[in-house]
């Protein structure tokens, strides 16, 4: 519990930047759950957040600031279940 009390004093604001759909910039980044070279998984204050595409590459990663880099060919930019839950990524596959 003391987790989640540290984590909503520390909220940061979500914003997302795709650019040519080529490089994307996500802020309010709270934890990535997976990625590969056609998909990221990340789990975001405004709720799971899946990107898919072709050739994608993590350029940056800095959890303490919220921040996640990506460049690749974006297609789709996905929100999947709501902002209230936190629970990971299994706890939303297998509800």
């Amino acid at each position: 519990m003391v987790i989640e009390e540290r984590r909503v004093g520390q909220l940061k604001n979500h914003q997302i930047l795709l650019k040519n759909r080529q490089e994307l910039v996500v802020e309010g980044v709270l934890s990535v759950e997976s990625f590969d070279d056609q998909e990221v998984i990340l789990e975001t204050e405004e709720g799971l957040l899946i990107v898919r595409g072709e050739n994608l590459n993590v350029s940056q990663l800095n959890i303490d600031a919220g921040k996640l880099n990506v460049n690749g060919s974006v297609t789709t930019i996905e929100y999947m279940g709501s902002t209230g839950h936190k629970s990971g990524l299994f706890g939303k596959l297998f509800r």
